[in-house]
């Protein structure tokens, strides 16, 4: 057993300057592939690199090869998979998260709308109107896929490149352990659908493609983080509220499938992540944890990750008290997090870290960030919250062990 508090993150880290110039480029057709391909590399040398010398035990390419042709930077997360996924057609235009009619779900039929008619954006409507309260909101064009076909899986290539890239880097920055994120069945199926006749056909077709992503980046050596912010940020954004049993019937539809897309891999190799969404709201209509967590529990991953520092979420480190871990399953929760400017203090974190470990036990606790820090903090304040969580994990380390 290794006597340290292990440290990682969610994923998305801050794109280089040169990498976002040449994404800007490639987007307008002023550069080649192979300068991309170049940059890239660089970029996912210099951002291994860096965490290697923080001193993050389990560290990613930061999703560089994530980013997708006019897609904003914390979109990246959802927005690489369109190009991954065969079945979609691309529609232009259309605002991100934001153009779609509002839609209303009845008892029995979970409906997703649209962000603006997410409930808390309709609380604080004078917030998120304002263009100086400091709301953090999507903007921007992207494509808006539909699915008109079946779905298959088209990103070999895409991911090849994303495991060659981090195998090189880690190699020569000499990391241990690594991760590569990729999306969950439920969040890709967030997509416009005009082929299959139902959700749960929807889904399961995400789980059999996206096996090939999950299944690529094990066979590589790397650990799989299934990104899945549906299963929590998605309660918001249903209108009206729904029943909390007709929810956690939906979650199951996409447990379901994140089991099935995992089968067969090395469960030490997989983990999932989930959050109540990126954006820099106030979140008073949040799914509490501990509604959803058992159905979270079904999921049979190898490590759970989670926000434990949002103001709104910090104190849910009370569920562990009430419900028990899986055999041979770790805990990520975020003791740093992506919505405050504030550096959270390496004495905070600590606590923070104590707190999970007292619960499950220090050695099934790795310490994390709530979400992607990437487009979401100035990367000075990112880079900062990563120190502070290393030096969080040392403090605690020295007290539990």
């Amino acid at each position: 057993m290794t006597r340290k508090i292990r440290t990682t993150h969610v994923g998305s880290l801050p794109r280089t300057p040169e990498l976002l110039a040449a994404t800007k480029r490639r987007d307008d057709g002023s550069i080649s592939d192979e300068e991309f391909k170049e940059i890239l590399s660089d970029g996912v040398d210099r951002v291994v690199k860096r965490q290697v010398d923080l001193g993050i035990d389990i560290v990613n390419e930061g999703e560089y090869g994530h980013e997708a042709p006019g897609a904003v930077d914390y979109g990246a997360w959802w927005t690489y998979s369109f190009s991954r996924l065969g079945g979609l057609d691309l529609r232009e235009g259309v605002e991100f998260l934001s153009d779609n009619k509002p839609q209303r779900s009845e008892p029995g039929n979970i409906v997703l709308t649209s962000f603006a008619d997410r409930r808390d954006r309709r609380l604080f409507d004078e917030v998120y109107t304002d263009p100086n309260s400091g709301v953090h909101t999507p903007q921007g064009k992207i494509v808006n896929p539909v699915a008109t076909s079946e779905i298959t899986y088209i990103g070999q290539d895409l991911v090849d490149t994303d495991t060659r890239e981090l195998r090189r880097a880690v190699d020569a920055a000499g990391a241990g352990d690594a991760f590569v994120a990729a999306i969950s069945p439920g969040s890709a199926a967030r997509v416009g659908n005009e082929f299959y006749a139902t959700d749960e056909e929807f889904v399961d077709a995400c789980a059999d493609a996206l096996h090939h992503e999950y299944k690529a980046i094990t066979d590589a050596g790397f650990t799989v983080q299934i990104d899945a912010p549906d299963l929590a940020e998605s309660w918001d954004q249903i209108n009206p509220e729904p029943a909390l049993e007709d929810y956690r019937a939906w979650l199951r539809i996409r447990i379901d499938a994140i089991n099935k897309a995992i089968k067969g891999l090395p469960k030490e190799q997989t983990r999932l992540h989930i959050c109540w969404g990126s954006w820099h709201g106030p979140h008073v209509t949040d799914v509490p944890f501990g509604d959803i967590v058992e159905e979270i529990l079904r999921a049979e991953v190898g490590g759970h990750s989670f926000e434990g520092a949002s103001p709104r979420h910090e104190h849910e480190w009370r569920v562990w008290q009430e419900h028990t871990l899986p055999e041979d399953t770790l805990i990520y929760p975020g003791v740093v997090s992506h919505s405050t400017n504030a550096v959270e203090h390496p004495r905070l974190v600590a606590d923070r870290i104590i707190r999970f470990a007292e619960q499950v036990g220090p050695e099934n606790v790795v310490a994390s960030t709530d979400c992607g820090l990437g487009g979401r903090l100035h990367p000075q304040i990112a880079w900062a919250k990563l120190e502070s969580l290393v030096k969080g994990a040392e403090i605690a380390s020295k007290e539990l062990f």
